[in-house]
C-alpha cells in the first residue's frame, strides 16, 4: 500500500508486528496464574505476574518499534 504523499511503501507489514500478539495472548492463558504460590515479597503469584505481563508488553512493544522504525 503506497502513501499518497510520498509514494513510498508503508512499513506496517513487517513480520516483527507478530511479536505484539505475545502481550495480548499471554494474560489470556489463565493456567499460568491459577495458583497462590510462589509468593514474591509476600505477594501471591497473580499480582506479581500481572506486573510481569506489563514488563513483557513494554519489552515487546519496544522491540517492534525499534525493528520497524
Amino acid at each position: 500500500m503506497s502513501s499518497p504523499e510520498t509514494g513510498q511503501e508503508r512499513g506496517d507489514r513487517s513480520p516483527w508486528n507478530w511479536l505484539l500478539f505475545v502481550p495480548i495472548v499471554l494474560p489470556l492463558l489463565t493456567f499460568l496464574f491459577n495458583s497462590d504460590e510462589p509468593r514474591v515479597a509476600g505477594f501471591p503469584l497473580f499480582y506479581w505476574l500481572q506486573l510481569a505481563f506489563i514488563v513483557v508488553g513494554v519489552v515487546c512493544t519496544t522491540i517492534v518499534y525499534r525493528m520497524t522504525k
